[in-house]
């Protein structure tokens, strides 16, 4: 069977209506190979969202926008077309958010946790995220003040700080920097110190260190001696000293009236100290018995007579 060229003409020019139709709905959003469900919602304002844009779950698209929709009273009623699929709970936002940093705009759900799923033609509960800018505006207004005000305050010091001041400053961080250093090299001098000394530090924390465990060793018989350095401490407390002080006084006063007799000549040692004629005679006979010694050893025969044969002396 022989077709027709007319015929031919009028399947190809059907078929290229067809191709048009479909891919004019698929540029627009629409699956038509696929079976999808429709959600709504409706937005006060819609900046960079346009149709075909992606739906986001966690970050995975599980959908388009399939439409938008100027309403009445201004708001945007936004259609989207989701995969059968995907179940979507009747409590879940959609939300309009930023995808990078040149301000495109998609769909986020945020599943909710109800156990009541949203049905074919439901409209969910709409939200919008602020995008960057907004966030950085309060930032940059603050940031814009703040410098302000630093610019104001570095004047104030520019115009009140003056030149000799300046170099007065300028001295100063030299001194620090030169003392700095100067703590620097002493830090060294000390560290060397310290190294060559080693042994000997070493020698010493060694002699510590038997001196700590001799008196923990000798704890007991430590606690001991002070217990009787406490208790001798306590019985000289204890002791009398108001009677030995009253028996001192005693003794002072005899010892006074003993020196007072003998100051007075009575007694026999008062007479003797205080008798002159005493002294003369106790002198004279010093004397005679010097000058008696003396002539007995210049004239021993006058006082000494001895004969062999027992003569008579003369």
């Amino acid at each position: 069977m022989k077709i027709a060229n007319e015929t031919k003409v009028g399947i190809l020019a059907a078929v290229a209506i067809a191709i048009l139709i479909l891919g004019y709905s698929f540029l627009k959003g629409n699956d038509v190979f696929t079976t999808e469900n429709t959600y709504y919602s409706t937005y006060d304002r819609v900046d960079g969202l346009t149709v075909s844009k992606p739906v986001f779950v966690n970050g995975y698209q599980i959908g388009r926008v399939s439409g938008l929709t100027l309403m009445a009273d201004g708001n945007i009623l936004t259609e989207f077309k989701i995969d059968k699929k995907y179940a979507v709970p009747q409590n879940t936002l959609a939300r309009i958010s930023s995808t990078d940093l040149l301000g495109s705009k998609a769909i986020v759900f945020e599943l909710g946790d109800s156990q009541i799923y949203a049905q074919n033609g439901d409209t969910l509960t709409s939200d919008i995220q602020k995008n960057i800018m907004e966030q950085v505006e309060p930032i940059q207004k603050k940031a814009e003040a703040v410098f302000a005000v630093l610019d104001s305050v570095l004047s104030s010091v520019n115009n009140t700080i003056s030149p000799e001041f300046q170099k007065n400053i300028n001295r100063s961080l030299a001194s620090i920097a030169n003392t700095l250093n100067t703590l620097e090299n002493t830090a060294v001098q000390v560290d060397g110190m310290v190294g060559t000394q080693k042994s000997k530090i070493s020698g010493v924390l060694t002699n510590l260190e038997s001196i700590s465990t001799n008196f923990n060793n000798n704890n007991q018989k430590l606690t001991q001696i002070f217990t009787n350095l406490e208790t001798v401490s306590g019985n000289a407390a204890r002791l009398n000293f108001e009677e030995t002080m009253n028996k001192a006084n005693m003794a002072v006063a005899d010892l006074q009236s003993v020196v007072d007799n003998i100051n007075n000549g009575n007694g026999s040692l008062g007479k003797l100290l205080n008798d002159e004629q005493l002294y003369h005679n106790l002198e004279d006979a010093s004397k005679s018995l010097d000058n008696l010694i003396i002539d007995v050893k210049q004239n021993p025969k006058r006082y000494v007579h001895f004969s062999v044969f027992g003569r008579k002396a003369e």
